[in-house]
């Protein structure tokens, strides 16, 4: 009979915000290969070297069997996040172009346009929830015009994405599976329209799946709505709880803030040293084909295995000062945050724009903010701020 595997991290423990950095921080130290008997048992990988492996081989690493930690798809598979190449590739190369720079161009005044639309009135107020009046609305209606949703539609999703990220972060399954249903609905609604009247395949993502051709046949209905399915939630809670994160550093650091408003050119390259410094996924997972040795540690074949991110990007051995926001760094570029391999983030440069043109019109349209309460941080599979009540004084150019 094998020895039961010691508890080397408790993955339910209560957090605050900063709290689980100085848990990674420990955990690479001395146990970067760790083991957690949170839901059912899994192993996480903290260090920057063995995520970065892992992430690249999906060959001896897969993600059909659980593509996170804990375990929160009830309702079927959602290309292409839980297959496995080569048979998640025709999805990603429908997906694909459909974030090329053209089409990030062509989103950037709508996207402008949301986020002030949306700040107004927590600066008309000079005080809001970062996270529930702002950043939980941005990515949802900035994803329905990139999908092409109509308003009613967008309204819809913006209910029901929103009670999703609530019980996935508070594992409540039976609304997650109500909700996912919920999702499911809503992209056959959309598969069902795309069908009736097909738009541009190069600027609709149902339009380019139900033109792809995969071996002279076209791809199952059900796969593609559960694409679809995938792509409402993928690009919603990462942004919401990104944001929130980025504004709690600057009411920390009023410096950093005030020259950021300043030098608005320095925007993009802080975004990026934001996204390595506040990475908002932890619990991607992998399974191991067959049994294999991660840092002397014997992970069996069939085991789940979480990436954690956020960890990976404060690795010591890779980011000097890691714990430091550093503008700048010389290797930036190697961040973690977008994932790396078959299934890195299709939607990074939407992801980018986003995050960009929030902080440029938060920056621009206020003299100032600040923190006004207790910051309420999110749980696997995400980590950063759910919720952050602020402050916030609007500027002479915003009256």
């Amino acid at each position: 009979m094998s020895k039961p595997l010691q508890q080397d991290f408790d993955a339910l423990a209560p957090e605050t915000f900063d709290s689980p950095y100085a848990v990674y921080a420990d955990l690479r130290a001395r146990c970067p290969v760790a083991h957690s008997d949170a839901w059912g048992g899994f192993w996480a990988l903290m260090g920057y070297e063995d995520v970065r492996r892992v992430a690249g081989d999906s060959t001896g690493f897969i993600t059909s069997v659980q593509n996170v930690v804990p375990k929160v798809a009830f309702t079927g598979r959602r290309p292409p996040l839980h297959l496995d190449p080569p048979e998640h590739t025709p999805y990603r190369a429908a997906l694909n172009p459909l974030f090329n720079a053209a089409r990030m161009a062509s989103l950037e005044a709508p996207t402008r346009r949301i986020v002030v639309d949306l700040l107004e009135p927590l600066l008309a107020k000079g005080e809001g929830d970062i996270c529930a009046d702002f950043s939980s609305h941005l990515p949802i209606q900035v994803f329905a015009h990139w999908m092409n949703i109509a308003d009613e539609q967008a309204r819809v999703l913006s209910e029901v994405g929103r009670d999703y990220n609530i019980a996935v972060q508070a594992n409540i399954d039976d609304i997650v599976k109500a909700a996912s249903l919920q999702l499911y609905d809503m992209a056959k609604a959309v598969v069902e329209d795309r069908k009736a009247k097909p738009l541009d395949p190069a600027t609709d993502a149902t339009s380019a799946l139900l033109a792809v051709r995969y071996q002279g046949q076209p791809l199952p209905e059900a796969m593609i709505i559960g694409t679809i399915r995938q792509v409402l939630v993928v690009g919603i809670i990462a942004p919401t709880v990104m944001i929130g994160s980025i504004a709690v550093h600057l009411s920390r650091d009023q410096a950093l803030q005030a020259r950021l408003r300043t030098e608005p050119a320095l925007i993009p390259a802080a975004v990026e040293e934001f996204l390595r410094l506040y990475t908002p996924y932890r619990g991607f997972a992998r399974t191991a084909v067959g049994d294999v040795e991660i840092g002397g540690r014997a992970i069996a074949a069939g085991e789940p295995i979480a990436l954690v991110y956020a960890s990976a990007n404060r690795d010591e051995t890779k980011f000097e000062n890691a714990d430091q926001f550093v503008l700048d760094r010389p290797n930036i570029g190697e961040h973690l945050a977008f994932g790396r391999g078959a299934h890195n983030c299709p939607g990074a440069p939407l992801a980018r724009l986003q995050l960009r043109v929030a902080l440029e019109e938060l920056l621009a349209r206020t003299e100032g903010f600040d923190l006004n309460g207790e910051i309420r941080p999110t749980r696997f599979p995400e980590i950063g701020v759910l919720s952050a009540p602020m402050v916030f004084t609007r500027s002479e150019a915003a009256r």
